[in-house]
């Protein structure tokens, strides 16, 4: 099973492994829109079994991620196969955080300093995020010698911890392979009292002998060419000499080397472990890179991390986003509330602001319907209000500006249109009330999916939602607002409507030809939707 990708999340995660999942549960637990791209090519996918994880001691790795997405799906997250080839950090066009209270247009300036991310697939689809959670792992890289691959992760092992109890009083081989072999030595003789330490190409140091001499652990010299297998079973390691030496079991200390080359894009490269062990991507405790607004977790900037410590910094990974956007949002939100002011409307609309004709999605998408009683929130001066009213619907018409309703009733010359003023950040419709209920263009300054909740509720049982916006994509309107107050898709909308109670009947991005200051015609892209309450 996988989910349909939308077109922007506030945080896509790279990596559907313990690191991206659990991170995707507490970002999805916090109502964040998240999804999870994941390749499906788990580094322990070899393994029988997942060790060291409480409660969930031996479950097989396949059974884990089944369980880990079933339980992020049921948060609203979407999980998706695919495999991410690039992503860039690029200047906002229209979904940043700039916010406003209602009508038919702004002209709020663009922060300059605010960036989105865009992740592209191998198949050729792209989605935008506000933030990335990297958690590709790592790839294991074993030495030239043939006959490891074919066991690797049966009873060719790496870890102890994850494997040792399998092989436990087996006759059990460490392979010097790199700088953590002479610690596999010492914490697998604590499993076995039969290890045997291959140096192959590695001399050992005389501090080195001398510890594996104390804790009773043989030394093989000389090259190992290969290692055999009989019946689905390591045998031994053959050495270049032509000698086998008899093995149960063979642990090898891997080059481990993340999966980062979607990371060059934005400037960000593995460098080498400080242990040696491999090529990591750095971050604090937290998971924070130096890219602002990416963050990393498992394997990828931890090398030695098992599945529950992966777990673990994604879970933590995941709340620190959720708290960044947090501090961002509110940070928009105070911007907005003087930004977008009451003083600011009154202004605009005593400076002889002139609205469009009525607006064409509202013209199409209710063309079909039986006329009743109209809420329309954010109503500027009236135009689409006053057209409602004209085709024998009962209006009431909401804005934040006395002086937007001054020019609407005096536009109104056969009173059809009940006039209300109220600040949307704050004021909600009488419940279960309307048989339509229309906003367009509006900037709250609160929430945008508050103001569509408590839109939603006044609409009575088989009436029509119809929420009209600036589509992310509409460089136009980003040059003078931004954010997703003001910028969305309809898929975000939708995502708020309980499907049990609301059936969607278009949700998607549309254009319409404006006038420009010029006099020359100008292709705005919209964002339209429409439901139907159940």
């Amino acid at each position: 099973m996988t989910d349909e990708l939308n077109s922007s999340y506030d945080v896509v995660v790279v990596g559907g492994g313990a690191a991206g999942l659990n991170g995707a549960l507490m970002l999805a637990r916090s109502r964040r829109s998240v999804a999870v791209i994941d390749a499906g090519a788990p580094r322990n996918a070899p393994a029988e079994g997942v060790h060291g994880l409480l409660a969930r001691e031996g479950t097989p790795p396949a059974e884990l991620l089944a369980r880990g997405r079933e339980e992020v799906r049921g948060y609203g997250a979407h999980v998706v196969t695919g495999e991410v080839v690039a992503a860039e950090r690029r200047p906002l066009h229209g979904h940043g955080h700039g916010h406003g209270h209602g009508g038919h247009g702004s002209t709020a300036e663009h922060p300059a300093d605010e960036h989105e991310f865009v992740v592209t697939l191998a198949d050729g689809r792209s989605v935008r995020a506000r933030r990335l959670l990297v958690t590709t792992g790592l790839v294991d890289e074993l030495p030239p010698i043939p006959g490891l691959r074919e066991r690797w992760g049966k009873d060719v092992l790496h870890c102890p911890y994850c494997h040792g109890w399998e092989v436990r009083d087996q006759a059990i081989g460490v392979l010097a392979s790199g700088p953590m072999s002479m610690h596999q030595a010492l914490l697998f003789r604590q499993l076995s009292d039969d290890v045997t330490f291959f140096a192959h190409t590695r001399p050992l140091s005389d501090e080195e002998a001398e510890q594996l001499a104390a804790r009773g652990i043989r030394v093989v010299t000389g090259e190992v060419a290969a290692a055999e297998s009989t019946g689905g079973r390591l045998t031994g390691l053959r050495l270049a000499d032509g000698t086998l030496v008899e093995r149960d079991a063979l642990a090898v200390a891997t080059r481990m080397v993340a999966r980062a080359g979607l990371l060059e894009g934005l400037g960000l490269r593995a460098v080498e472990h400080p242990s040696g062990a491999g090529e990591h991507v750095p971050a604090d405790a937290f998971g924070r890179t130096e890219v602002p607004g990416l963050w990393v977790a498992g394997n990828v900037t931890d090398l030695m991390a098992q599945v529950g410590a992966s777990a673990a910094a994604g879970a933590m990974a995941g709340a620190q986003i959720n708290a960044d956007l947090v501090a961002e949002e509110t940070r928009a939100a105070v911007a907005a509330s003087k930004q977008f002011s009451r003083e600011y409307w009154e202004e605009r609309h005593r400076s002889g602001y002139q609205p469009e004709n009525v607006n064409a999605h509202l013209e199409k998408e209710s063309a079909d319907l039986t006329p009743g009683r109209a809420l329309e929130a954010g109503c500027g001066e009236g135009t689409d209000a006053r057209w409602l009213a004209g085709r024998g619907w009962r209006v009431s018409a909401v804005d934040i500006s006395a002086a937007a309703l001054d020019n609407a009733r005096a536009k109104d010359a056969g009173g059809l249109v009940d006039w209300q003023r109220a600040d949307l950040t704050e004021w909600k419709p009488e419940d279960e009330a309307y048989d339509l209920v229309y906003s367009a263009y509006v900037h709250p300054a609160g929430p945008r999916d508050d103001l569509i909740a408590r839109l939603a509720a006044a609409v009575a049982p088989g009436g029509t939602l119809l929420i009209v916006g600036h589509h992310p994509s509409d460089e136009h309107s980003a040059a003078h607002a931004s954010g997703p107050q003001v910028h969305f898709t309809a898929e975000e909308v939708a995502a708020g409507l309980d499907p049990a109670r609301w059936e969607v009947l278009t949700a998607e991005p549309r254009t319409r030809t404006v006038r420009a200051h010029n006099g020359h015609g100008m292709t705005m892209r919209d964002t339209v939707l429409r439901a139907r309450r159940r």
